[in-house]
C-alpha cells in the first residue's frame, strides 16, 4: 500500500513540474513600408491565421514607426495577413518552426483607390515634431526640377539671400548636417555644394529649433539637417542628374544604392564647374575727422571647379549588430581676381590721386570624412541600442593673390594663406526606451587641430622677398569633453523631452613667429534644454521649447591672416574670441489637416555675441570680429502649403523679425534695432501627361547691423517640367529674374569715424535646363545605425 501511494505521489509530482514547465511559444515580428516611398506604415492591421484551420489567432496594428511584434503564438504553420486601406493586402507563409522576423514588407498603393485619394487629399509636406519641422522634399514635385538650395527657399525659417547665404531665423550661426552627421562636403561652403546637388536626391529637411541635449550646444538658431536618398535591398537601384544654367555653368550627379545579403553600399557623387564671371563693384568712404573720401569701382572675376563623392556601408552582422562606415571627400579649385580703380579726394571735394590695383588668384580646398559605427542591440528591447562611434575629418584650405599696383609707395606683393583643420571624434551613446519613458546618455571627445601658416612677399628691386611683419604659423588646438543625458515622455496626447548636456573646452593658441603669442584658456558650460508637444487632433498639435545654444567662433573668424586683397579695405580674424550663449523660448503650432499650415513665435537674448565690425586708420578700413554684441529677437514665421485645387497648389513661407543689437568698440557705443524679414511664395499646376509649369517671387529685406545695414532684394522665376520614360525622367527648364541681368546689392557702414557705402553687381538673370533618370528595382530598405556622430558645435554660415 505504501509503495501504491509513493508511486502515486511521484506521478503527481512528475505531473506538477511537468505542468510548470512554461510551453515553448514563438514571436512573429516585422516592419510594413510604402513600395513607393519606402517609408513606415502605422496602423497597418496585422492579423495571425492558423494555416491548418484558416481560423484567426491573433491580431494587432503596427506602431507609428511600422513595426509589429506578435509573442506567445505556438510553433505551427500560420499565414501573415497586412491589410491597410488605400494598399493591396498581403499574406505571407510563416513556417512555424521558430521566431519569424519578417524584415521591411512592402504594401503597394491599390489602383482602385488611387484616384479617390489624388481627390480628397494631398500628401502634407510638412510635419511638426516636438523639437522640429520636417519638410519632405520627396512629396514636393518641384524636386525633380529645381536644385537642393533653391528647395532650402520653401523650408519654414530658412531663407536664402541673393548672394546664396543660408539663414536660418535670420541667423547665421547654425549648423547644416548632413544625414546626421557633419560632413566636409558642408564644411567650406554648403551654398556651392547644394547649388550642385538636385533637390531631388533629398528625402527631407529637418529644421531642429530646440536640439535635444545629445546634439552639440553650437549654433545659436538650431540645426538644418539635409536627409538623402539610401534606400536599397536585394538589388539596386539609383538615379542620374545633369543640370546647366546660364550662372552656375554645369553639373552632374549620380546617385546609387546596392544591396545584397547582409551587405548594403550606398554612393553619391557630383561635379560642377562654374564658368569665370565678371561682377562689377564700386564704394565709398567719407573720412569724418579729415574730411577727406575715396572711391573705387572696378570688376571682380572669380570661378570654380566642385567635386564631391561619399560612399556609405552596412554590414548586418545578425539581427543585434549592425556596423556601418562612411568615407566622403570634396575638392574645390577656384579662380579670383580683381581690376579696381581708386580716387582720392581732398576737403573740398577736390581729385587728389587715382591709381590702379589689378589682383589675380586663387583659392583652393580639399577635406574628407572617415568614420565607424558600431551598433549593438538586446533581445529583450529591439529599441534598446549601444552604439560605439568613430570618425576622423579633415580640410584643407589654399589661397594665394598677386597685387600689381600703381599706388604710391605701395610696392606690388603677393600673399600666401595655408589654412586647414583635423579632426578627431569619439562617441558613445545608448538609448533605452520604456513604455512611456525614453531614456538617453551618452558621451563625447572631439579633438580639433586648426592651423593658418600665411606670408606677405613684396616686391623691390632684388625681386620678391618675404615681409616678416606679415608672416606668421598660427596654431589652434580645441578639445571638447561632452556628457549628456535626456528623457523623453510619451503619452496620448502630450510628448515631454528635456535633458541636459555638460561640456568642458580647452584651448591651446600659438603664433610661432611672435613674442608672447601664446595663450590658453577653458571654459565649462551647462545647456539645458526643455520640449513638449500637446496633440490637438490626428491632424494638429502644439509645441513649446526652450533651450541654451553656444556660438563658438569658427576657424575663419579666427584666423589672423591679414588679407589684403584690397589694400583699403583689408579682413583679419580674431583669435582672441570667445563664445556666446544664447537663450531661446518658442511656441509652435502645425496643422495637415488640408495641406499644411505651421505658425511659431520665437524670442531669444544672448550677450557677448561675436560681431562682425569696422574701424579706420588713416584711409585704411580694418575688418575684424569681436565679442561685443548684446542681442534680442523677436519673431513670427508662418509656412503655408495649401491645395486650392487638386491640381494648383501654393505655398508661402514667411518670417518677419524684431532685432535690438548693441555693441562697444574702440570707445564707441553703437545700437540698433529695426524689422526684416523674408518671403518666398510659389504657385504650381499639374497638367495632364505629367506635365507641371510653377512661378516664384521671393523677397527678402535688409538685416540689422551693429554698424548699419544690408541689401535687400525682389526676384521671381519660373519652370516646366515634363515626367518622360514612364515616369522615370524628367526634363524641365527655368528661367529666374529674366527683366534684371545684374542685381545691385548695397551695405552701409556708419560710425563715428567714416561712413561707407558699398555696391556689389551680382548676375541676377539666369536660365537652365535639367534631365533625371531614375534606374533599379528593390525591395527592402538599407538597415542603418540610429547614432552617430554629428559635430555641430562650430560656429557656422555668415550673411554676405
Amino acid at each position: 500500500m505504501k509503495k501504491l501511494l509513493l508511486t502515486a505521489l511521484c506521478c503527481l509530482i512528475a505531473v506538477f513540474l511537468f505542468a510548470q514547465t512554461p510551453a515553448k511559444t514563438i514571436v512573429i515580428e516585422g516592419m510594413v513600408t510604402d513600395s513607393a516611398t519606402s517609408k513606415p506604415l502605422g496602423y497597418v492591421t496585422v492579423a495571425i491565421i492558423d494555416a491548418a484551420t484558416q481560423k484567426p489567432i491573433k491580431s494587432t496594428l503596427t506602431k507609428d514607426d511600422g513595426t509589429f511584434e506578435l509573442k506567445g503564438l505556438s510553433p505551427k504553420p500560420y499565414q501573415l495577413s497586412l491589410i491597410y486601406v488605400g494598399y493591396k493586402s498581403r499574406v505571407i507563409s510563416v513556417a512555424g518552426s521558430g521566431d519569424f522576423h519578417s524584415g521591411p514588407v512592402l504594401l503597394a498603393p491599390s489602383n482602385s483607390h488611387l484616384k479617390e485619394v489624388a481627390v480628397t487629399a494631398l500628401k502634407p509636406l510638412m510635419k511638426q515634431e516636438v523639437d522640429r519641422l520636417s519638410y519632405d522634399v520627396q512629396a514636393d514635385p518641384e524636386s525633380k526640377a529645381i536644385t537642393a538650395l533653391d528647395m532650402m527657399r520653401k523650408v519654414p525659417l530658412i531663407s536664402v539671400d541673393a548672394s546664396d547665404e543660408i539663414k536660418l531665423r535670420g541667423s547665421g550661426s547654425y549648423k547644416i548636417l548632413l544625414n546626421g552627421k557633419e560632413s566636409a562636403l558642408m564644411a567650406r561652403n554648403p551654398s556651392d555644394i547644394l547649388k550642385a546637388m538636385p533637390a531631388s536626391n533629398i528625402v527631407k529637411i529637418e529644421v531642429i529649433t530646440s536640439p535635444p541635449a545629445r546634439y552639440e550646444a553650437e549654433g545659436l538658431a538650431g540645426i538644418i539637417n539635409i536627409i538623402t536618398i539610401k534606400n536599397g535591398a536585394q538589388g539596386y537601384n539609383g538615379s542620374v542628374n545633369s543640370n546647366y544654367n546660364t550662372v552656375n555653368g554645369y553639373r552632374f550627379n549620380l546617385n546609387s544604392t546596392v544591396k545584397q545579403g547582409k551587405l548594403g553600399l550606398n554612393i553619391f557623387a557630383g561635379y560642377q564647374k562654374r564658368p569665370e564671371m565678371a561682377n562689377p563693384f564700386d564704394n565709398a568712404t567719407t573720412f569724418t575727422q579729415s574730411k577727406t573720401s575715396l572711391y573705387q569701382f572696378g570688376d571682380r572675376v572669380n570661378g570654380n571647379r566642385i567635386n564631391f563623392a561619399s560612399a556609405e556601408l552596412s554590414y548586418e552582422l545578425d539581427t543585434l549588430n549592425l556596423i556601418t562606415g562612411m568615407v566622403g571627400f570634396f575638392g574645390n579649385k577656384g579662380t579670383q581676381g580683381a581690376d579696381q580703380y581708386t580716387q582720392l579726394f581732398d576737403a573740398a571735394n577736390m581729385p587728389t590721386t587715382f591709381y590702379s590695383a589689378i589682383s589675380n588668384g586663387d583659392a583652393n580646398g580639399n577635406g574628407g570624412d572617415v568614420s565607424i559605427n558600431y551598433q549593438l542591440g538586446f533581445k529583450n528591447n529591439k529599441n534598446q541600442l549601444l552604439t560605439a562611434s568613430y570618425k576622423y575629418s579633415n580640410n584643407n584650405n589654399n589661397q594665394f593673390n598677386d597685387v600689381v599696383t600703381t599706388q604710391p609707395g605701395q610696392a606690388n606683393y603677393r600673399q600666401y594663406n595655408n589654412s586647414g583643420a583635423k579632426e578627431y571624434t569619439t562617441q558613445l551613446d545608448y538609448i533605452h526606451p520604456l513604455k512611456v519613458l525614453t531614456f538617453e546618455a551618452g558621451g563625447k571627445m572631439i579633438l580639433r587641430n586648426n592651423f593658418s601658416n600665411f606670408s606677405n612677399d613684396t616686391l623691390s628691386s632684388a625681386g620678391y622677398h618675404t615681409n616678416p611683419k606679415q608672416t606668421n604659423n598660427f596654431i589652434y588646438h580645441q578639445n571638447v569633453y561632452a556628457l549628456y543625458n535626456s528623457y523623453t515622455l510619451k503619452f496620448t496626447q502630450w510628448v515631454f523631452k528635456g535633458g541636459l548636456r555638460f561640456e568642458r573646452t580647452n584651448i591651446d593658441a600659438d603664433f610661432t613667429q611672435s613674442a608672447g603669442g601664446v595663450f590658453s584658456q577653458f571654459y565649462t558650460n551647462v545647456v539645458p534644454s526643455v520640449s513638449a508637444q500637446r496633440t490637438l487632433s490626428n491632424v494638429s498639435s502644439i509645441t513649446f521649447g526652450f533651450t541654451q545654444r553656444i556660438q563658438r567662433p569658427n576657424i575663419n573668424q579666427l584666423n589672423p591672416f591679414v588679407n589684403q586683397a584690397n589694400p583699403l579695405y583689408i579682413t583679419v580674424g580674431n583669435p582672441n574670441l570667445r563664445p556666446a550663449v544664447n537663450n531661446n523660448f518658442e511656441l509652435g503650432y502645425g496643422t495637415s489637416r488640408k495641406g499644411s499650415v505651421n505658425l511659431s513665435a520665437s524670442y531669444s537674448f544672448a550677450n557677448n555675441t561675436i560681431e562682425q565690425v569696422s574701424s579706420v586708420n588713416g584711409n585704411i578700413t580694418t575688418q575684424t570680429f569681436a565679442n561685443i554684441g548684446k542681442k534680442k529677437q523677436l519673431g513670427l514665421d508662418a509656412n503655408i502649403n495649401y491645395p486650392i485645387t487638386k491640381n494648383l497648389n501654393v505655398n508661402v513661407n514667411a518670417e518677419v523679425l524684431h532685432i535690438w543689437l548693441e555693441g562697444a568698440y574702440n570707445g564707441q557705443l553703437y545700437k540698433n534695432k529695426g524689422f526684416q524679414g523674408h518671403m518666398f511664395t510659389y504657385m504650381g499646376y499639374k497638367f495632364d501627361k505629367g506635365y507641371r509649369v510653377g512661378l516664384n517671387i521671393d523677397f527678402d529685406s535688409r538685416y540689422v547691423l551693429l554698424q548699419g545695414i544690408d541689401n535687400y532684394w525682389l526676384g521671381g522665376g519660373a519652370n516646366v517640367s515634363k515626367d518622360i520614360f514612364k515616369g522615370k525622367g524628367n526634363i524641365g527648364v527655368a528661367v529666374r529674374n529674366p527683366f534684371k541681368r545684374f542685381i545691385r546689392l548695397d551695405f552701409l557702414t556708419r560710425t563715428n569715424d567714416f561712413e561707407t557705402m558699398a555696391n556689389n553687381y551680382m548676375l541676377f538673370r539666369m536660365a537652365g535646363i535639367n534631365f533625371s533618370y531614375k534606374f533599379g528595382k528593390l525591395n527592402s530598405e538599407i538597415k542603418k545605425n540610429q547614432r552617430g556622430i554629428n559635430n555641430d558645435d562650430a560656429s557656422g554660415g555668415g550673411r554676405n
